[in-house]
C-alpha cells in the first residue's frame, strides 16, 4: 500500500462519521476505541479531545517527546439543494486521479487529513523518540478543545507539529488571534401589510475561509443583500420577514436571502436590482464576477419583523465592517487585521448576528470588543463576547522550523515559504499553556475549504508524511 492509499484509508474512516463542530464525541469514541486497538494508549478527556500516546522505537528512548496535533472536528457545508445532513449523514468522497473530494458538501480534509496523517504516523513511523497524537475537538467553532486541554499533555514534551495548514510548501511559525462577537435582539413581529410578498436571494459568489481569503477582497453576501433591502426601501416601504444567510462565523458568506412585503411594482424592483447588480460589480467584480440577484414573488407571511427591529438590522449589517482592516507593518503582504460578518439567523425568538474580527495586535482584538458594544447599544442588540483566542508568536530561535525548512529544501529541491498567517490556529493556545514549546504548522495543499467545492490535492500527501517522518528520525537522533 502507498503512502497516499494508507493515509487516505485513515481519512475514509473519519468521513464515515459526522463530525460537526461541537457534535464530535461519535468520532472521539471511535478514536479512543480504534487507537487503543492499535496498540496505543489513549485518554479521552472531560471534553472528548483524544491524547494518544506511542513509545519510542527502540534505541530512541532517550530523544525528547514531539506532538503530532489536529482536529477532529469540520465545518459542514453543502451545495444549494443538496440534501445533508450534517449530524447524521457520512462524507461522501470522490477521488480522481489529481484530487479528493467530496459529493455535494465540504471534504473535512480541514482536518480531517492531517488527523489522518498522524494515525498513519503513529502506525509507520520507523524511528521516532516518544511520540504524541492529540486531536481536538471545535476548533473551527470556538478552539474549546485546545482551551480545555490539560498543560500536562503539552509540558512534558519538546517539540509540535500541528497538521492544519493549508499548503505543503508553507512552514508557518506564527498566527493571528480573535475573539468571537455575536450581535443578539428579540424578534419583533407586527402584522403583514398590503402588498405582496418577495422572496431575494443572494448568490454565485465565491465565499471561503475569512482567514485565507478576506484579502483577496470577495463580495459578503449577507451585507450585500443588506444592501438591497436598503435601496429598495428607497422606492417605498418594506416590510422584511426574515433574513438569514451564512454557514459559519468563519466563513465568508456567499449565500443569503430574505423575505420581505411590498408594495413597489416587480417591475421596478427589478430595475433597481440590476443597476444594484452593476455597482456590485464595479467593486467586486474582478474577483466575485458570478453574483446573482434572484427576486421570486412567495407566499405572503402572516406576520413581519417590527420595523425599528428591520431597519436596526439593515444598519447592523451595512454599518459593521467586514473584510480587511489593515495590513501588517512588518509583513507588507500579510493582513494584520480583518473581520467577517459570517452568520445572520432567525431562531427560537432572537435575531443573532456573528461576527468574527483577527489581528495579529492582540490590542486591537479589545477594540473590536469595544466598538461593537457601543453599535450595539446604540441599535438596540446586545453584543456578547465569546471566546478571544490568543495569537502565536513567531519563534525566531526555533530549532523545529528550521530543521523542517532543509529537509523540505532536501527532499524537494526548493525552499520551503516560513510564515506567519491571519488564519487562527490551536498553537496560540498550546504557546500560552507552555511558551518553550517549539511548535510550528504545516499541512497538504487543499482548496476551497469550508466550502462545497474543497478538495485536496492527493500528490502532496506523500511529501507531507515523508517530511514529518524524516523530522521524527532527526529528532531522535540529536
Amino acid at each position: 500500500m502507498t503512502i497516499v492509499d494508507g493515509v487516505l484509508a485513515e481519512f475514509e474512516k473519519l468521513a464515515a462519521i459526522p463530525r460537526k463542530s461541537g457534535e464530535e464525541k461519535a468520532v472521539s469514541d471511535f478514536l479512543k476505541s480504534y487507537l487503543t486497538e492499535q496498540g496505543f494508549h489513549v485518554v479521552q478527556d472531560e471534553v472528548n479531545n483524544i491524547i494518544a500516546d506511542a513509545p519510542a522505537t527502540p534505541g530512541c528512548e532517550q530523544a525528547p517527546r514531539t506532538i503530532l496535533q489536529g482536529h477532529m472536528d469540520m465545518v459542514c457545508v453543502a451545495e444549494d439543494g443538496y440534501a445533508y445532513d450534517p449530524l447524521r449523514d457520512p462524507i461522501k468522497l470522490v477521488r480522481s486521479e489529481k484530487y479528493l473530494e467530496a459529493e455535494g458538501t465540504s471534504l473535512g480534509a480541514d482536518d480531517g487529513i492531517g488527523v489522518a496523517e498522524g494515525i498513519y504516523l503513529l502506525k509507520n513511523a520507523k524511528e521516532h523518540g516518544p511520540l504524541r497524537l492529540i486531536v481536538t475537538v471545535d476548533e473551527e467553532r470556538g478552539m474549546t478543545g485546545a482551551i480545555h486541554l490539560a498543560p500536562e499533555h503539552l509540558t512534558d514534551a519538546q517539540f509540535l507539529i500541528n497538521c492544519d495548514s493549508e499548503n505543503y510548501d508553507e512552514l508557518t511559525v506564527g498566527s493571528a488571534g480573535s475573539v468571537d462577537i455575536t450581535f443578539e435582539r428579540a424578534l419583533q413581529h407586527e402584522p403583514s401589510p398590503a402588498g405582496t410578498a418577495y422572496r431575494l436571494s443572494v448568490g454565485g459568489l465565491l465565499g471561503g475561509h475569512s482567514g485565507e481569503r478576506i484579502g483577496d477582497g470577495r463580495g459578503n453576501a449577507l451585507r450585500t443583500l443588506a444592501f438591497l433591502l436598503q435601496a429598495l426601501s428607497q422606492h417605498g416601504a418594506v416590510a422584511v420577514a426574515d433574513f438569514h444567510g451564512g454557514k459559519a462565523h468563519n466563513a465568508i458568506p456567499d449565500t443569503a436571502e430574505a423575505v420581505f412585503v411590498t408594495a413597489i411594482p416587480k417591475e421596478e424592483m427589478s430595475q433597481i436590482l440590476t443597476a444594484e447588480k452593476e455597482k456590485f460589480l464595479a467593486i467586486y467584480g474582478a474577483v466575485d464576477p458570478k453574483v446573482e440577484f434572484v427576486l421570486q414573488e412567495t407566499e405572503k407571511p402572516a406576520e413581519v419583523l417590527r420595523d425599528n427591529v428591520a431597519r436596526a438590522l439593515l444598519q447592523l449589517l451595512t454599518l459593521v465592517h467586514t473584510g480587511v482592516f489593515a495590513m501588517s507593518t512588518v509583513i507588507p503582504t500579510l493582513v494584520e487585521t480583518s473581520a467577517n460578518l459570517g452568520v445572520v439567523r432567525m431562531t427560537e425568538g432572537k435575531i443573532a448576528v456573528e461576527y468574527f474580527p483577527r489581528s495579529a495586535v492582540d490590542g486591537k482584538l479589545d477594540e473590536f470588543i469595544y466598538a461593537a458594544k457601543t453599535l450595539g447599544d446604540l441599535l438596540g442588540f446586545r453584543a456578547v463576547i465569546g471566546t478571544k483566542s490568543p495569537g502565536w508568536k513567531e519563534n525566531k530561535q526555533s530549532v523545529l522550523a528550521k530543521m523542517m525548512a532543509d529537509i523540505f529544501q532536501e527532499q524537494n529541491g526548493k525552499p520551503m515559504k516560513v510564515e506567519t498567517i491571519h488564519a487562527g490556529l490551536e498553537c496560540g493556545w498550546h504557546f500560552g499553556k507552555h511558551p518553550q514549546l517549539d511548535m510550528v504548522s504545516i499541512g497538504v495543499t487543499t482548496q476551497d475549504i469550508h466550502s462545497p467545492n474543497e478538495r485536496l490535492v492527493l500528490a502532496t500527501v506523500e511529501p507531507q508524511v515523508r517530511l514529518i517522518e524524516e523530522t521524527l528520525r532527526r529528532i531522535a537522533q540529536r
